[in-house]
């Protein structure tokens, strides 16, 4: 039911934005940039006084080390599956974040791991290949349990907010499982909606458009 075909027609395409092409190899790009920019996000907390020793405990860089060795495995197995039909190596704009300050940094690793697990969410319906759907859905699993964690971090058991899941609430008057409203289930976005938010964190030549799923 996750199939469906792309759109070959490349007349629309913003010639200011990197597109990620067509296919099931579009959205192989797709996920291969959004996990360059969580790679350089990690890497470049590193640099920052928060994390040098001005605000995170031991346990913290523990798991911003862990999410950065993910993040830059992912971008790194993505690279090496695309080979030459890869797209280039994109420049951050990590400018509106504050790398020296707890809040900002966390909010923000909360704001990305969001953005990648309804990313791809999102973008199942577009893959074409068996293969490609479950190597999706696991890496997915993985973006998952990295929002949990920053979330939690930033406030405990706060990792089913209903600003990311569909959160289910039982009908009050009724005594049957399974009535209520909500779904349950995680939230999506577009490849256009993610990558409008996406973009704000990348310069310019290095932005990217996803023309062919909408």
């Amino acid at each position: 039911m996750f199939l469906a075909g792309c759109d070959d027609d490349t007349d629309n395409v913003d010639t200011n934005l990197l597109d990620v092409g067509t296919g099931d190899t579009g959205i192989l790009n797709y996920a291969y940039g959004l996990e360059q920019l969580e790679a350089a996000f990690y890497a470049q907390i590193k640099n920052g006084a928060y994390y040098k020793g001005l605000g995170a405990s031991s346990a913290e860089k523990q798991i911003l080390d862990d999410l950065a060795l993910h993040e830059q495995a992912h971008a790194d197995f993505f690279k090496g599956v695309l080979a030459g039909n890869a797209i280039r190596a994109l420049e951050p704009d990590f400018s509106k974040i504050n790398f020296d300050d707890r809040s900002s940094v966390l909010t923000n690793a909360q704001a990305f791991e969001d953005l990648g697990v309804a990313a791809y969410n999102g973008a199942g319906r577009f893959i074409q290949s068996a293969a490609n759907l479950t190597l999706a859905g696991k890496i997915v699993s993985v973006e998952a349990r990295h929002a949990a964690l920053i979330r939690d971090l930033r406030q405990y058991n706060s990792f089913v907010a209903s600003d990311v899941v569909d959160v289910f609430t039982p009908s009050p008057t009724s005594t049957m499982p399974g009535v209520g409203t909500g779904t349950g289930k995680e939230r999506s976005k577009r490849p256009q909606e993610v990558l409008a938010t996406a973009n704000q964190f990348l310069k310019a030549g290095s932005r990217l458009s996803a023309t062919s799923f909408s």
